[in-house]
């Protein structure tokens, strides 16, 4: 009979409302446990939450000092880079004049050592050929003394008669060579 009891009062018990006892007991369960959370967790979360949001606020004000820190590093760097290649700019075009100057310099030096060479050459022919000119001169004259005297048929060795002789007959010969080259240009 006791089942058929239990039973019977389930079966009078309206299924949509809920028992007064089972509220009653959820609502002391709620209590303790809302409680307990609001006593002991929530207050280790909120210092948690805090300390996290102070590091991530800390984090961010030191990635901003960085930040900052790095673009001033950035820009004085740049800035740096900027005065070296202007540098380089500079002694590259240094170097360039300089250049210049030493290939202008070796041209000059160039020149004035072939304008001796020049004219150490032409000295020295000339002095070739007014040695030549004498030697010929002495020859032609023996040449000349010899020949005159087996013309005359009388000996030419006087030195003095000689001299005149040669002088004479050069003399001759320097006057017939301007007056051929005198009807040449003519």
């Amino acid at each position: 009979m006791d089942t058929a009891v239990i039973l019977a009062a389930e079966e009078s018990h309206n299924p949509l409302l809920p028992v007064l006892s089972e509220v009653i007991l959820a609502l002391i369960v709620f209590a303790i446990i809302f409680f307990v959370v609001k006593k002991y967790v929530a207050p280790s979360f909120e210092k948690t939450f805090a300390a996290r949001t102070e590091a991530i606020e800390g984090g961010l004000a030191a990635a901003e000092t960085k930040q900052a820190e790095a673009d001033a590093k950035l820009a004085e760097l740049e800035k740096q880079l900027a005065d070296a290649r202007h540098e380089a700019a500079r002694i590259r075009e240094e170097a360039r004049e300089q250049g210049a100057a030493i290939v202008s310099e070796m041209r000059e030096q160039a020149q004035a050592e072939s304008t001796r060479i020049v004219d150490a050459g032409k000295a020295q022919i000339e002095a070739e050929r007014q040695q030549a000119v004498t030697s010929l001169r002495a020859e032609v004259g023996n040449l000349a003394t010899g020949l005159a005297g087996r013309i005359v048929g009388e000996s030419l060795e006087d030195d003095a008669r000689q001299s005149r002789v040669v002088e004479r007959f050069l003399a001759e010969l320097e006057t017939a060579e301007a007056s051929d080259a005198a009807g040449k240009d003519a």
